[in-house]
């Protein structure tokens, strides 16, 4: 046989097996691919960013489905929270579907770990899995408290922290809807036109091309589409609510006029078209922390306890001061304290696994998919082949 009938006659096991390996390998060892953001995902961004430090402001977020199509889900709801906590953003949930319930636990928690000063009633909270949807869509847009009453945990809205400054849509005026099947319809056909309530939607890739009529006619103002979306909000985040400036103080959340304090940088063009900002979203793992001699300076003032231990820790590369935390023992790190541990791990810009689950899923999706199609071009090319010589013959 030529090779064109070997082509043709090929075992497919031994197509699976290569398929199978272009997903685990990038699984097991992720790589830094760059992801372009598209605008569905960078106006939601913007709206949820706009509302970074207010009281009068906050967002909702609505778990419409079970763990099924939590692959795809999960990983938005979770930059989501991630992004509020980070800019200091109010952030309600809830669910019409009993089986949303503990996912919303699972969510909130997840991103908790990492965020030991953020708390339940005061800066999200809970509502839970409610029944009657359209009747407590339409109750919110009068008034939050009276219609749901109490959150999660048994407690009176009216007495939460949370609360205040928060009475209606006019406040809570951003809601996304995640779900595997129609999402955002009764948001869409009811509380948008009577309350005027911005409506976006996270959903499953296969369910996009529904919803993009409602992008285009201005019903939804984003769209997070399945594992691609996920990656594309979570490189948003890193590129800009986690953003650290290294001489800054971020230990105190309220400055001294009482005002809250908001960590991270606005959403800007210019910065995400800069090369460098794919330096703060790589998914390998980072270990040193960078510092010009003014920033290190500005570091060490800010933990002048620990001066002693942050220069024994430092070393010069290519005329900055670097840091290692890979260096850094447990013994070490309890003698340092958490917060400095945690500002440390910040700046060199390492991202925790579970904030970049959909970024690396989506570099073996891709690997896959590009090995789907060579086996397609070559298939057919061989095919193609192999009958013109026969026709010849």
């Amino acid at each position: 046989m030529n090779i064109f009938e070997r082509m043709q006659k090929l075992d497919r096991r031994w197509i699976y097996i290569v398929v199978a390996l272009a997903i685990i390998i990038p699984l097991m060892i992720p790589y830094d691919s760059d992801n372009v953001t598209t605008p569905s995902t960078e106006n939601l961004y913007q709206m949820i960013d706009s509302f970074a430090g207010r009281e009068d402001r906050a967002i909702l977020l609505s778990f419409y489905h079970d763990a099924s199509t939590m692959a795809e889900l999960f990983p938005m709801e979770v930059s989501i929270i991630r992004h509020c906590f980070e800019r200091n953003v109010k952030v309600f949930a809830l669910t019409w579907y009993p089986a949303g319930a503990p996912i919303i636990d699972y969510a909130f928690n997840t991103v908790k770990e990492e965020y030991p000063d953020i708390k339940s009633g005061v800066d999200y909270c809970n509502f839970g899995y409610k029944p009657q949807a359209f009747a407590m869509v339409m109750g919110m847009g009068d008034n939050i408290a009276n219609t749901m009453n109490t959150d999660a945990e048994g407690r009176k809205l009216e007495n939460l922290p949370i609360m205040k400054g928060i009475n209606n849509y006019s406040e809570m005026n951003l809601v996304i809807e995640f779900s595997g099947s129609s999402a955002g319809g009764t948001w869409i056909v009811y509380a948008r036109p009577k309350f005027g309530l911005n409506v976006a939607v996270g959903v499953t890739a296969v369910m996009a091309a529904d919803l993009y009529p409602y992008l285009q006619s201005g019903q939804l103002i984003g769209m997070l589409s399945g594992l691609k979306g996920a990656a594309e909000y979570e490189k948003l985040v890193d590129v800009f609510a986690a953003y650290r400036e290294p001489g800054l103080d971020y230990r105190s959340k309220y400055d001294e006029d009482g005002n809250k304090l908001v960590p991270g940088r606005p959403f800007g063009r210019e910065i995400l078209d800069d090369p460098k900002s794919r330096e703060l979203s790589r998914i390998t793992t980072q270990t040193k922390a960078r510092f010009t001699t003014a920033e290190y300076n500005a570091f060490l003032a800010k933990y002048p306890e620990q001066t002693a231990i942050l220069n024994k820790l430092s070393t010069n590369e290519d005329e900055l001061k670097v840091i290692d935390v890979s260096q850094i023992d447990n013994d070490l790190r309890n003698e340092m304290g958490e917060y400095l541990y945690r500002e440390l791990n910040q700046i060199t810009h390492n991202t925790q696994y579970k904030f970049k689950v959909a970024r690396i899923g989506m570099n073996a999706q891709s690997v896959a998919h590009i090995m789907i199609i060579v086996f397609i071009v070559i298939g057919n090319v061989g095919y193609f082949i192999q009958k013109a010589r026969e026709a010849k013959n």
